[in-house]
């Protein structure tokens, strides 16, 4: 869970501010997940902070949230030309790919549970860049990538 506050951070993904009275303020959860080798033992443990999106009110939260994905026959036919043509494929990840993207509206998230600031416990985060679970992350994310 540290890694992904450190990232958080790196990315200056909020601000820490007192909590506005005419704004909606999603919460957020923790996701675990086991990250496994091809062989199917252990490689490490993952924790993400996700915001809860389900709590956003359209047109005042998010306004657009399409963003292009590929279709399965798109992928299909660029490898069976790669396989023709012999070309060589490769692919990348891109490490906290929503954190790229900025966003275009207001929103305010609660302090993760556990990890409020001593300090200032009872602000919210304003979010100034995508995280997961917000409505408008992947377009968001799109966007920084076009």
């Amino acid at each position: 869970m540290s890694s992904e506050l450190t990232a958080l951070m790196h990315h200056n993904t909020w601000q820490l501010v007192p909590p506005p009275n005419d704004c909606n303020i999603v919460g957020c959860k923790w996701v675990f997940q086991i990250k496994r080798h091809p062989d199917g033992s252990v490689d490490r443990f993952k924790a993400r902070l996700v915001a809860k999106g389900f709590n956003q009110r359209p047109r005042l939260d998010y306004k657009e949230t399409f963003s292009p994905i590929v279709k399965p026959v798109t992928i299909r036919t660029v490898l069976t030309l790669a396989i023709m043509q012999g070309w060589s494929l490769t692919q990348l990840d891109v490490t906290n790919a929503f954190l790229h993207g900025h966003l275009t509206e207001k929103v305010y998230m609660k302090q993760p549970p556990d990890f409020k600031s001593p300090k200032k416990p009872d602000h919210v985060y304003y979010l100034t860049k995508a995280i997961y679970g917000l409505k408008q992350a992947p377009r968001a994310w799109y966007s920084a990538l076009k």
